[in-house]
Protein backbone atom coordinates (compact mmCIF):
# COMPACT_ATOMS: atom_id res chain seq x y z
CA UNK A 1 0.00 0.00 0.00
CA UNK A 2 1.59 3.24 -1.20
CA UNK A 3 -0.85 5.69 0.40
CA UNK A 4 0.21 7.34 3.66
CA UNK A 5 -1.99 9.44 5.85
CA UNK A 6 -0.91 13.06 6.15
CA UNK A 7 0.45 12.90 9.67
CA UNK A 8 2.76 10.04 8.64
CA UNK A 9 3.64 11.53 5.29
CA UNK A 10 4.61 14.87 6.81
CA UNK A 11 6.22 13.60 9.99
CA UNK A 12 9.40 15.69 10.40
CA UNK A 13 12.57 13.88 9.34
CA UNK A 14 15.06 16.27 10.96
CA UNK A 15 15.22 19.15 13.42
CA UNK A 16 14.66 21.72 10.67
CA UNK A 17 11.10 20.46 10.20
CA UNK A 18 10.25 20.06 13.89
CA UNK A 19 7.47 22.51 14.82
CA UNK A 20 6.83 24.28 18.09
CA UNK A 21 9.61 22.86 20.29
CA UNK A 22 12.44 25.29 19.64
CA UNK A 23 14.04 25.16 23.10
CA UNK A 24 14.16 21.36 23.14
CA UNK A 25 15.51 21.32 19.59
CA UNK A 26 18.29 23.74 20.53
CA UNK A 27 19.43 21.68 23.53
CA UNK A 28 19.46 18.38 21.65
CA UNK A 29 21.31 19.84 18.68
CA UNK A 30 23.94 21.39 20.95
CA UNK A 31 24.39 18.12 22.80
CA UNK A 32 25.22 16.42 19.47
CA UNK A 33 27.58 19.19 18.37
CA UNK A 34 29.42 19.16 21.70
CA UNK A 35 29.26 15.38 22.02
CA UNK A 36 27.56 15.58 25.41
CA UNK A 37 25.09 12.73 25.10
CA UNK A 38 23.20 11.41 28.12
CA UNK A 39 22.47 7.72 28.48
CA UNK A 40 18.75 8.19 29.11
CA UNK A 41 16.10 10.76 28.20
CA UNK A 42 12.45 11.24 29.09
CA UNK A 43 10.18 13.11 26.67
CA UNK A 44 6.91 14.16 28.28
CA UNK A 45 3.97 16.25 27.14
CA UNK A 46 0.48 16.15 25.61
CA UNK A 47 -0.36 13.90 22.69
CA UNK A 48 0.62 14.95 19.21
CA UNK A 49 3.28 17.45 20.30
CA UNK A 50 6.20 15.63 18.68
CA UNK A 51 7.66 13.39 21.41
CA UNK A 52 8.07 10.26 19.30
CA UNK A 53 9.04 12.26 16.20
CA UNK A 54 11.72 14.09 18.17
CA UNK A 55 13.01 10.79 19.55
CA UNK A 56 13.42 9.45 15.99
CA UNK A 57 14.96 12.70 14.74
CA UNK A 58 17.43 12.66 17.63
CA UNK A 59 18.26 9.01 17.04
CA UNK A 60 18.82 9.62 13.31
CA UNK A 61 21.11 12.57 14.04
CA UNK A 62 23.11 10.57 16.60
CA UNK A 63 23.86 7.80 14.11
CA UNK A 64 24.27 10.03 11.05
CA UNK A 65 27.66 9.59 9.40
CA UNK A 66 27.86 13.22 8.25
CA UNK A 67 25.83 15.41 10.63
CA UNK A 68 25.58 19.09 9.72
CA UNK A 69 25.62 21.26 12.82
CA UNK A 70 23.91 18.57 14.86
CA UNK A 71 21.33 17.78 12.16
CA UNK A 72 21.24 14.56 10.14
CA UNK A 73 22.35 14.88 6.54
CA UNK A 74 19.62 12.65 5.12
CA UNK A 75 21.99 11.33 2.47
CA UNK A 76 24.24 8.84 4.22
CA UNK A 77 23.54 5.12 4.44
CA UNK A 78 22.47 5.28 8.07
CA UNK A 79 20.00 8.09 7.35
CA UNK A 80 18.47 6.32 4.35
CA UNK A 81 18.17 2.99 6.16
CA UNK A 82 17.09 4.46 9.48
CA UNK A 83 13.66 2.81 9.56
CA UNK A 84 15.17 -0.61 8.88
CA UNK A 85 18.19 -0.22 11.14
CA UNK A 86 18.67 -3.05 13.67
CA UNK A 87 20.29 -0.54 16.01
CA UNK A 88 17.09 1.45 16.46
CA UNK A 89 14.68 -0.54 18.63
CA UNK A 90 11.17 0.83 19.11
CA UNK A 91 8.90 -0.59 21.78
CA UNK A 92 5.29 0.29 22.57
CA UNK A 93 4.97 -0.16 26.32
CA UNK A 94 1.20 -0.07 26.09
CA UNK A 95 1.23 -3.60 24.64
CA UNK A 96 4.70 -4.74 25.68
CA UNK A 97 4.73 -3.94 29.35
CA UNK A 98 5.59 -7.21 31.02
CA UNK A 99 8.75 -8.08 32.86
CA UNK A 100 9.68 -10.51 30.06
CA UNK A 101 9.60 -7.69 27.49
CA UNK A 102 11.99 -5.66 29.58
CA UNK A 103 14.25 -8.64 30.20
CA UNK A 104 14.62 -9.04 26.44
CA UNK A 105 15.90 -5.44 26.32
CA UNK A 106 18.22 -6.04 29.25
CA UNK A 107 19.67 -9.09 27.52
CA UNK A 108 20.20 -7.27 24.22
CA UNK A 109 21.95 -4.13 25.49
CA UNK A 110 25.26 -5.90 25.74
CA UNK A 111 25.24 -6.67 22.03
CA UNK A 112 27.23 -4.01 20.20
CA UNK A 113 25.61 -1.88 17.46
CA UNK A 114 25.74 -3.46 14.00
CA UNK A 115 26.77 -0.50 11.85
CA UNK A 116 25.94 2.55 13.97
CA UNK A 117 27.60 4.55 16.69
CA UNK A 118 24.77 3.98 19.16
CA UNK A 119 22.14 1.38 19.86
CA UNK A 120 19.07 3.41 20.70
CA UNK A 121 15.92 2.16 22.43
CA UNK A 122 12.78 4.26 21.96
CA UNK A 123 10.08 3.17 24.41
CA UNK A 124 6.71 4.86 23.85
CA UNK A 125 3.94 5.13 26.47
CA UNK A 126 6.51 4.09 29.03
CA UNK A 127 4.19 4.83 31.95
CA UNK A 128 2.33 1.62 31.07
CA UNK A 129 5.18 -0.63 32.25
CA UNK A 130 4.34 -2.83 35.21
CA UNK A 131 6.06 -2.48 38.58
CA UNK A 132 8.00 -5.68 38.06
CA UNK A 133 9.10 -4.48 34.63
CA UNK A 134 10.42 -1.25 36.16
CA UNK A 135 12.31 -3.21 38.79
CA UNK A 136 13.92 -5.34 36.11
CA UNK A 137 14.77 -2.25 34.06
CA UNK A 138 16.15 -0.03 36.80
CA UNK A 139 19.73 -1.26 36.99
CA UNK A 140 20.21 -1.30 33.24
CA UNK A 141 18.74 2.19 32.87
CA UNK A 142 21.12 3.50 35.52
CA UNK A 143 24.32 2.01 34.08
CA UNK A 144 23.87 0.98 30.44
CA UNK A 145 26.84 0.30 28.12
CA UNK A 146 28.48 3.44 26.78
CA UNK A 147 27.03 2.93 23.29
CA UNK A 148 23.41 2.43 24.44
CA UNK A 149 20.86 5.26 24.74
CA UNK A 150 17.33 5.04 26.08
CA UNK A 151 14.63 7.51 25.02
CA UNK A 152 11.42 7.17 27.02
CA UNK A 153 8.23 8.91 25.86
CA UNK A 154 5.10 9.41 27.95
CA UNK A 155 2.05 11.60 28.35
CA UNK A 156 1.83 10.87 32.08
CA UNK A 157 5.20 11.37 33.79
CA UNK A 158 3.56 11.41 37.21
CA UNK A 159 3.07 7.65 36.89
CA UNK A 160 6.77 7.00 36.52
CA UNK A 161 8.76 5.90 39.59
CA UNK A 162 10.91 8.61 41.13
CA UNK A 163 13.92 6.32 40.81
CA UNK A 164 13.45 6.34 37.03
CA UNK A 165 12.89 10.07 36.72
CA UNK A 166 16.05 10.84 38.66
CA UNK A 167 18.17 8.78 36.24
CA UNK A 168 17.02 10.51 33.05
CA UNK A 169 17.27 13.90 31.40
CA UNK A 170 13.74 15.21 31.20
CA UNK A 171 12.28 17.33 28.39
CA UNK A 172 8.76 18.70 28.71
CA UNK A 173 7.03 19.23 25.37
CA UNK A 174 4.52 22.07 25.23
CA UNK A 175 1.37 22.34 23.19
CA UNK A 176 2.05 23.75 19.75
CA UNK A 177 0.72 27.27 19.27
CA UNK A 178 -2.11 27.97 16.84
CA UNK A 179 0.23 30.17 14.79
CA UNK A 180 2.79 27.36 14.37
CA UNK A 181 0.06 24.88 13.46
CA UNK A 182 -1.33 27.24 10.83
CA UNK A 183 2.13 27.79 9.30
CA UNK A 184 2.73 24.04 9.07
CA UNK A 185 -0.73 23.40 7.60
CA UNK A 186 -0.12 26.04 4.94
CA UNK A 187 3.03 24.18 3.85
CA UNK A 188 1.23 20.84 3.81
CA UNK A 189 -1.71 22.24 1.84
CA UNK A 190 0.60 23.86 -0.69
CA UNK A 191 2.54 20.63 -1.25
CA UNK A 192 -0.68 18.58 -1.41
CA UNK A 193 -2.54 20.99 -3.75
CA UNK A 194 -5.25 21.66 -1.16
CA UNK A 195 -7.18 24.93 -1.34
CA UNK A 196 -8.08 26.10 2.13
CA UNK A 197 -9.40 29.38 3.51
CA UNK A 198 -7.74 31.33 6.27
CA UNK A 199 -10.79 30.85 8.47
CA UNK A 200 -10.64 27.08 7.97
CA UNK A 201 -6.99 27.03 9.01
CA UNK A 202 -7.87 28.92 12.19
CA UNK A 203 -10.66 26.49 13.03
CA UNK A 204 -8.39 23.47 12.54
CA UNK A 205 -5.70 25.01 14.73
CA UNK A 206 -8.22 25.58 17.51
CA UNK A 207 -9.72 22.09 17.20
CA UNK A 208 -6.26 20.51 17.32
CA UNK A 209 -5.69 21.88 20.83
CA UNK A 210 -1.94 22.14 20.36
CA UNK A 211 -1.48 18.72 18.72
CA UNK A 212 0.00 18.78 15.22
CA UNK A 213 -0.98 15.19 14.58
CA UNK A 214 -4.62 16.00 15.34
CA UNK A 215 -4.46 19.02 13.04
CA UNK A 216 -3.21 16.90 10.14
CA UNK A 217 -5.85 14.25 10.84
CA UNK A 218 -8.64 16.86 10.71
CA UNK A 219 -7.20 18.25 7.48
CA UNK A 220 -7.20 14.79 5.93
CA UNK A 221 -10.82 14.16 6.88
CA UNK A 222 -11.79 17.28 5.01
CA UNK A 223 -10.28 16.08 1.71
CA UNK A 224 -11.56 12.53 1.83
CA UNK A 225 -14.51 13.50 -0.38
CA UNK A 226 -12.14 14.01 -3.28
CA UNK A 227 -12.51 17.79 -3.37
CA UNK A 228 -9.33 19.54 -2.34
CA UNK A 229 -11.23 22.65 -1.25
CA UNK A 230 -11.83 23.41 2.40
CA UNK A 231 -13.75 26.25 4.03
CA UNK A 232 -15.17 26.88 7.50
CA UNK A 233 -18.58 25.33 6.85
CA UNK A 234 -17.05 22.14 5.49
CA UNK A 235 -14.97 21.64 8.61
CA UNK A 236 -17.89 22.33 10.91
CA UNK A 237 -20.11 19.88 9.05
CA UNK A 238 -17.52 17.12 9.12
CA UNK A 239 -16.52 17.58 12.75
CA UNK A 240 -20.06 18.21 13.98
CA UNK A 241 -19.45 21.74 15.21
CA UNK A 242 -22.47 24.06 15.04
CA UNK A 243 -22.27 27.38 13.28
CA UNK A 244 -21.11 30.29 15.36
CA UNK A 245 -24.54 31.90 15.05
CA UNK A 246 -26.10 29.12 17.12
CA UNK A 247 -23.38 29.39 19.74
CA UNK A 248 -23.80 33.17 19.96
CA UNK A 249 -27.56 32.79 20.21
CA UNK A 250 -27.28 30.39 23.16
CA UNK A 251 -24.78 32.56 25.04
CA UNK A 252 -26.82 35.69 24.36
CA UNK A 253 -29.93 33.94 25.68
CA UNK A 254 -28.09 32.97 28.87
CA UNK A 255 -26.87 36.52 29.39
CA UNK A 256 -30.35 37.97 28.82
CA UNK A 257 -32.12 35.19 30.77
CA UNK A 258 -34.19 34.40 27.67
CA UNK A 259 -35.30 30.79 28.06
CA UNK A 260 -37.50 30.82 24.93
CA UNK A 261 -34.59 31.95 22.77
CA UNK A 262 -32.31 29.31 24.28
CA UNK A 263 -34.87 26.55 23.72
CA UNK A 264 -35.35 27.57 20.08
CA UNK A 265 -31.58 27.45 19.44
CA UNK A 266 -31.24 24.10 21.20
CA UNK A 267 -34.09 22.61 19.16
CA UNK A 268 -32.43 23.66 15.93
CA UNK A 269 -29.10 22.17 17.02
CA UNK A 270 -30.75 18.89 18.01
CA UNK A 271 -32.68 18.73 14.74
CA UNK A 272 -29.40 19.03 12.84
CA UNK A 273 -28.00 16.06 14.76
CA UNK A 274 -24.97 17.97 16.06
CA UNK A 275 -22.87 16.41 18.76
CA UNK A 276 -23.86 18.00 22.07
CA UNK A 277 -20.42 17.57 23.60
CA UNK A 278 -18.86 19.50 20.72
CA UNK A 279 -21.59 22.11 20.96
CA UNK A 280 -21.00 22.59 24.67
CA UNK A 281 -17.26 22.81 24.04
CA UNK A 282 -17.94 25.55 21.49
CA UNK A 283 -20.11 27.44 24.00
CA UNK A 284 -17.38 27.29 26.65
CA UNK A 285 -14.76 28.45 24.17
CA UNK A 286 -17.03 31.28 22.99
CA UNK A 287 -17.66 32.50 26.54
CA UNK A 288 -13.90 32.36 27.15
CA UNK A 289 -13.33 34.45 24.03
CA UNK A 290 -15.94 36.98 25.18
CA UNK A 291 -14.13 37.21 28.52
CA UNK A 292 -10.78 37.72 26.76
CA UNK A 293 -12.28 40.40 24.55
CA UNK A 294 -13.81 42.18 27.52
CA UNK A 295 -10.45 42.06 29.30
CA UNK A 296 -8.10 42.87 26.43
CA UNK A 297 -10.18 43.83 23.38
CA UNK A 298 -8.75 40.90 21.37
CA UNK A 299 -10.70 38.37 19.31
CA UNK A 300 -8.19 37.15 16.76
CA UNK A 301 -9.86 33.99 15.48
CA UNK A 302 -13.14 35.58 14.40
CA UNK A 303 -14.41 37.51 11.41
CA UNK A 304 -15.36 41.17 11.68
CA UNK A 305 -19.07 40.38 12.00
CA UNK A 306 -18.40 37.82 14.72
CA UNK A 307 -16.12 40.27 16.55
CA UNK A 308 -18.97 42.80 16.49
CA UNK A 309 -21.30 40.22 18.05
CA UNK A 310 -18.72 39.44 20.72
CA UNK A 311 -18.30 43.15 21.46
CA UNK A 312 -22.05 43.66 21.81
CA UNK A 313 -22.29 40.62 24.07
CA UNK A 314 -19.38 41.76 26.24
CA UNK A 315 -21.15 45.08 26.83
CA UNK A 316 -24.10 43.25 28.37
CA UNK A 317 -22.26 41.19 30.96
CA UNK A 318 -19.64 41.56 33.70
CA UNK A 319 -16.32 39.74 33.88
CA UNK A 320 -17.44 38.06 37.08
CA UNK A 321 -20.50 36.61 35.43
CA UNK A 322 -18.46 35.34 32.46
CA UNK A 323 -16.07 33.57 34.82
CA UNK A 324 -18.98 32.04 36.74
CA UNK A 325 -20.57 31.00 33.48
CA UNK A 326 -17.41 29.17 32.39
CA UNK A 327 -17.36 27.28 35.69
CA UNK A 328 -21.03 26.36 35.39
CA UNK A 329 -20.64 25.19 31.78
CA UNK A 330 -17.56 23.16 32.70
CA UNK A 331 -19.51 21.46 35.47
CA UNK A 332 -22.28 20.73 32.97
CA UNK A 333 -19.72 19.24 30.59
CA UNK A 334 -18.45 16.96 33.34
CA UNK A 335 -21.99 15.90 34.28
CA UNK A 336 -22.79 15.08 30.66
CA UNK A 337 -19.78 12.75 30.42
CA UNK A 338 -21.37 10.38 32.93
CA UNK A 339 -24.98 10.83 31.97
CA UNK A 340 -26.94 8.35 29.85
CA UNK A 341 -29.39 11.13 28.94
CA UNK A 342 -27.07 13.77 27.50
CA UNK A 343 -29.84 15.66 25.71
CA UNK A 344 -31.94 16.06 28.84
CA UNK A 345 -28.90 17.00 30.90
CA UNK A 346 -27.85 19.58 28.32
CA UNK A 347 -31.29 21.17 28.05
CA UNK A 348 -31.75 21.27 31.81
CA UNK A 349 -28.32 22.83 32.28
CA UNK A 350 -28.92 25.60 29.74
CA UNK A 351 -32.37 26.36 31.15
CA UNK A 352 -30.83 26.61 34.62
CA UNK A 353 -28.27 29.11 33.37
CA UNK A 354 -31.07 31.14 31.78
CA UNK A 355 -32.93 31.38 35.09
CA UNK A 356 -32.18 34.36 37.31
CA UNK A 357 -33.13 32.49 40.44
CA UNK A 358 -30.63 29.68 39.99
CA UNK A 359 -28.32 31.00 37.30
CA UNK A 360 -24.85 32.45 37.36
CA UNK A 361 -25.34 35.30 39.70
CA UNK A 362 -27.91 37.25 37.72
CA UNK A 363 -29.95 37.88 40.85
CA UNK A 364 -26.87 39.36 42.54
CA UNK A 365 -26.20 41.55 39.55
CA UNK A 366 -29.76 42.79 39.60
CA UNK A 367 -29.37 43.72 43.25
CA UNK A 368 -26.11 45.48 42.51
CA UNK A 369 -27.83 47.39 39.74
CA UNK A 370 -30.55 48.46 42.16
CA UNK A 371 -27.94 49.68 44.60
CA UNK A 372 -26.10 51.56 41.86
CA UNK A 373 -29.29 53.17 40.64
CA UNK A 374 -30.14 54.17 44.19
CA UNK A 375 -26.73 55.77 44.58
CA UNK A 376 -27.11 57.62 41.28
CA UNK A 377 -30.52 58.90 42.30
CA UNK A 378 -28.92 61.18 44.89
CA UNK A 379 -30.56 59.56 47.88
CA UNK A 380 -27.25 58.09 48.94
CA UNK A 381 -23.89 59.79 48.80
CA UNK A 382 -20.41 58.88 49.98
CA UNK A 383 -19.03 60.76 53.00
CA UNK A 384 -16.07 60.56 55.32
CA UNK A 385 -17.81 62.37 58.14
CA UNK A 386 -19.28 60.86 61.24
CA UNK A 387 -22.75 59.59 60.73
CA UNK A 388 -26.04 60.93 61.83
CA UNK A 389 -29.13 58.86 61.62
CA UNK A 390 -32.43 60.45 60.97
CA UNK A 391 -35.37 58.60 62.29
CA UNK A 392 -38.23 60.93 62.86
CA UNK A 393 -41.98 60.70 62.90
CA UNK A 394 -43.88 61.24 59.73
CA UNK A 395 -44.02 64.79 58.42
CA UNK A 396 -40.56 65.78 59.56
CA UNK A 397 -37.92 66.52 56.91
CA UNK A 398 -34.25 65.76 57.46
CA UNK A 399 -30.83 66.77 56.35
CA UNK A 400 -28.03 64.20 56.56
CA UNK A 401 -29.04 60.66 57.33
CA UNK A 402 -26.16 58.26 57.94
CA UNK A 403 -25.64 54.77 59.20
CA UNK A 404 -22.29 53.30 60.26
CA UNK A 405 -21.69 49.57 60.53
CA UNK A 406 -17.97 49.38 59.78
CA UNK A 407 -15.50 52.21 60.24
CA UNK A 408 -13.75 51.38 56.95
CA UNK A 409 -16.59 52.63 54.74
CA UNK A 410 -19.31 55.17 55.25
CA UNK A 411 -22.41 55.91 53.23
CA UNK A 412 -24.59 58.96 53.82
CA UNK A 413 -28.18 59.09 52.76
CA UNK A 414 -29.51 62.53 51.96
CA UNK A 415 -33.28 62.70 52.12
CA UNK A 416 -33.52 66.40 51.36
CA UNK A 417 -31.49 69.58 51.61
CA UNK A 418 -33.87 71.27 53.99
CA UNK A 419 -33.17 71.69 57.68
CA UNK A 420 -35.17 70.08 60.42
CA UNK A 421 -38.40 71.87 61.06
CA UNK A 422 -38.70 72.62 64.73
CA UNK A 423 -42.33 72.08 65.72
CA UNK A 424 -43.74 72.57 69.20
CA UNK A 425 -44.83 69.39 70.91
CA UNK A 426 -46.53 68.51 74.15
CA UNK A 427 -43.78 67.90 76.67
CA UNK A 428 -44.03 64.89 78.94
CA UNK A 429 -40.54 65.03 80.48
CA UNK A 430 -38.17 67.67 81.86
CA UNK A 431 -36.11 69.90 79.61
CA UNK A 432 -32.89 68.12 80.59
CA UNK A 433 -32.93 65.03 78.38
CA UNK A 434 -29.95 63.42 80.12
CA UNK A 435 -31.86 63.47 83.43
CA UNK A 436 -35.21 62.41 81.98
CA UNK A 437 -33.75 59.58 79.90
CA UNK A 438 -33.94 56.93 82.70
CA UNK A 439 -37.62 57.87 83.12
CA UNK A 440 -38.15 57.47 79.37
CA UNK A 441 -36.54 54.04 79.40
CA UNK A 442 -38.56 52.98 82.45
CA UNK A 443 -41.78 54.07 80.71
CA UNK A 444 -40.94 51.63 77.95
CA UNK A 445 -41.01 48.87 80.57
CA UNK A 446 -44.30 50.09 81.98
CA UNK A 447 -45.79 50.19 78.48
CA UNK A 448 -44.87 46.56 77.88
CA UNK A 449 -41.84 47.25 75.63
CA UNK A 450 -39.70 44.79 77.59
CA UNK A 451 -37.26 43.89 74.78
CA UNK A 452 -36.71 47.54 73.89
CA UNK A 453 -36.32 48.41 77.58
CA UNK A 454 -33.74 45.67 78.10
CA UNK A 455 -31.58 46.94 75.23
CA UNK A 456 -31.76 50.58 76.37
CA UNK A 457 -31.42 50.17 80.15
CA UNK A 458 -27.64 50.63 80.11
CA UNK A 459 -27.68 53.67 77.86
CA UNK A 460 -27.59 57.40 78.26
CA UNK A 461 -29.00 60.15 76.03
CA UNK A 462 -27.85 63.66 75.32
CA UNK A 463 -29.07 66.37 72.97
CA UNK A 464 -26.38 67.49 70.54
CA UNK A 465 -27.03 70.67 68.67
CA UNK A 466 -30.50 71.78 67.80
CA UNK A 467 -31.94 68.63 66.26
CA UNK A 468 -29.86 65.56 67.19
CA UNK A 469 -30.04 63.21 70.18
CA UNK A 470 -27.15 60.84 70.83
CA UNK A 471 -27.99 57.54 72.58
CA UNK A 472 -24.80 56.03 74.00
CA UNK A 473 -24.34 52.32 74.70
CA UNK A 474 -21.82 52.17 77.55
CA UNK A 475 -21.47 48.39 77.44
CA UNK A 476 -21.69 48.11 73.69
CA UNK A 477 -24.44 46.83 71.41
CA UNK A 478 -25.06 43.14 70.89
CA UNK A 479 -25.99 41.78 67.48
CA UNK A 480 -29.44 40.97 68.84
CA UNK A 481 -29.78 44.41 70.30
CA UNK A 482 -28.85 46.05 67.03
CA UNK A 483 -31.43 43.95 65.21
CA UNK A 484 -34.08 45.02 67.68
CA UNK A 485 -33.20 48.69 67.46
CA UNK A 486 -33.10 48.54 63.65
CA UNK A 487 -36.80 47.72 63.49
CA UNK A 488 -38.79 50.62 62.14
CA UNK A 489 -41.48 50.44 64.79
CA UNK A 490 -38.86 50.65 67.56
CA UNK A 491 -37.05 53.50 65.83
CA UNK A 492 -40.33 55.40 65.64
CA UNK A 493 -41.10 54.67 69.30
CA UNK A 494 -37.74 56.04 70.50
CA UNK A 495 -37.98 59.02 68.19
CA UNK A 496 -41.40 59.94 69.55
CA UNK A 497 -40.15 59.73 73.13
CA UNK A 498 -37.08 61.93 72.64
CA UNK A 499 -39.14 64.39 70.60
CA UNK A 500 -41.62 64.77 73.47
CA UNK A 501 -38.74 65.20 75.90
CA UNK A 502 -37.20 67.95 73.80
CA UNK A 503 -40.44 69.56 72.75
CA UNK A 504 -39.74 69.21 69.05
CA UNK A 505 -38.99 66.64 66.41
CA UNK A 506 -35.50 65.20 66.78
CA UNK A 507 -33.06 63.01 64.92
CA UNK A 508 -31.46 60.14 66.80
CA UNK A 509 -27.96 58.74 66.64
CA UNK A 510 -26.59 55.59 68.33
CA UNK A 511 -23.08 55.73 69.80
CA UNK A 512 -21.25 52.51 70.69
CA UNK A 513 -18.90 53.67 73.44
CA UNK A 514 -17.08 50.36 73.69
CA UNK A 515 -15.90 50.41 70.08
CA UNK A 516 -15.97 54.21 69.78
CA UNK A 517 -18.16 53.67 66.76
CA UNK A 518 -21.36 55.24 65.63
CA UNK A 519 -24.19 52.82 65.13
CA UNK A 520 -27.17 54.22 63.33
CA UNK A 521 -30.33 53.18 61.65
CA UNK A 522 -31.56 53.78 58.19
CA UNK A 523 -35.08 54.01 56.87
CA UNK A 524 -33.94 52.32 53.67
CA UNK A 525 -33.23 48.89 55.16
CA UNK A 526 -33.82 47.21 51.86
CA UNK A 527 -30.57 48.65 50.47
CA UNK A 528 -28.52 47.10 53.26
CA UNK A 529 -30.42 43.88 52.82
CA UNK A 530 -29.64 43.76 49.12
CA UNK A 531 -25.96 44.29 49.78
CA UNK A 532 -25.89 41.66 52.51
CA UNK A 533 -27.71 39.06 50.44
CA UNK A 534 -25.38 39.71 47.55
CA UNK A 535 -22.31 39.16 49.76
CA UNK A 536 -20.97 42.57 48.80
CA UNK A 537 -18.37 44.38 50.92
CA UNK A 538 -20.75 47.31 51.16
CA UNK A 539 -21.90 48.89 54.37
CA UNK A 540 -24.45 51.56 54.95
CA UNK A 541 -22.67 53.57 57.57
Amino acid sequence: MDYKVLYRKYRPADFNHLVGQDSIKKILVNSIINDKIAHAYIFTGPRGTGKTSTAKIFARALNCLNPQNGISCGECENCKNFNQSPDIIELDAASNNSVDDIRNIVDSVNIAPTNSKYKIYIIDEVHMLSTSAWNAFLKTLEEPPHNVIFILATTEPQKLPATILSRCQRFDFKRISNEDIIKRLEIVCKESNIEITEGALKIISVLAEGAMRDALSILERCVQDGENKIDEDKIKDLVGIPKITFVHSIVDAIVEYDIDKALASMDEILNQGKDLNNFLWEIIKYVKDVLIYKSSGKAELYSEDEVTNIKNLSDKVTKEKLVNLIYELSNLENDMKWSTQKTIMFQAGIIKLCSKEIGTGGDIEDRLEKIENYLKSGKIAITNNSTVYNNVPSGVTTNNVVRNNVPKMQVTQTVSNSTVNAQPMTKKYSNDLSKSWPKIVNDLKQNGKIVLYTNLMNTSAEQVGDSVVEIKFRKGMTAFGKAVLDKQENIKEISNLVSMACGKNMQIKYINDVQNQVVEHHPEDDIQKLASESDIPFNIV
